[in-house]
């Protein structure tokens, strides 16, 4: 017997699914499914959290020089005449950037393995009603792996293990399957 459900679903489609789902509590932080489900998602997402609890505090903060455009007073790029063509002027200056250590950098890679990027457009209130722009300028790109160093492992330091939660809700309405709240603690 395997050591794991195989929720009635092939192979590529269980893992895609336990993909999506453990993407989707570790960037909402809860979700609603089958209590099956729950309980795959939850091995997968104890995994991570302790990955990253692990690495959290496992880089070095390096300055680099970087050449950034300059900008005028509205914020567009400052431009000149060389040889008959307009060219971008660009000042250097000096960034600090994390540089992840070689085991921060495979705990990384191992949580892209599993987690699916994540994009998200911003909502405004226009006379009193939500308006989500969905145009492609307008969405933004969420590190979620940047996240979970950032954000959610330094919340479970002092915890070993035990970083989700299930809460039983009752049976779903059609097939009677036992619906659960899973959420990070």
């Amino acid at each position: 017997m395997g050591s794991y459900r195989k929720l009635g679903r092939s192979s590529d489609q269980r893992k895609a699914l336990l993909r999506t789902q453990v993407t989707q509590l570790l960037y909402n932080g809860k979700i609603v499914t089958t209590e099956a489900r729950a309980k795959e998602v939850r091995k997968i997402a104890e995994k991570l959290i302790a990955m990253a609890v692990r690495e959290k505090d496992n880089f070095e903060e390096v300055t680099i020089k970087a050449k950034v455009p300059r900008k005028d007073a509205e914020g567009r790029r400052v431009k000149e005449v060389v040889d008959g063509k307009r060219k971008t002027v660009y000042d250097e200056v000096d960034k600090t950037i994390k540089k992840d250590q070689p085991s921060r950098l495979h705990a990384r890679r191992q949580m892209l393995k599993v987690l699916y990027p994540v994009t998200s457009s911003w909502t405004t209130r226009k006379d009193g009603k939500t308006v989500t722009s969905n145009k492609r300028k307008d969405k933004k790109k969420e590190d979620l792996v940047a996240k979970m160093f950032d954000e959610i492992a330094p919340k479970y330091v002092n915890r070993n293990g035990g970083y989700t939660r299930i809460i039983k809700l009752g049976p779903r309405r059609g097939d009677a399957a036992m619906q659960v709240i899973i959420e990070l603690v």
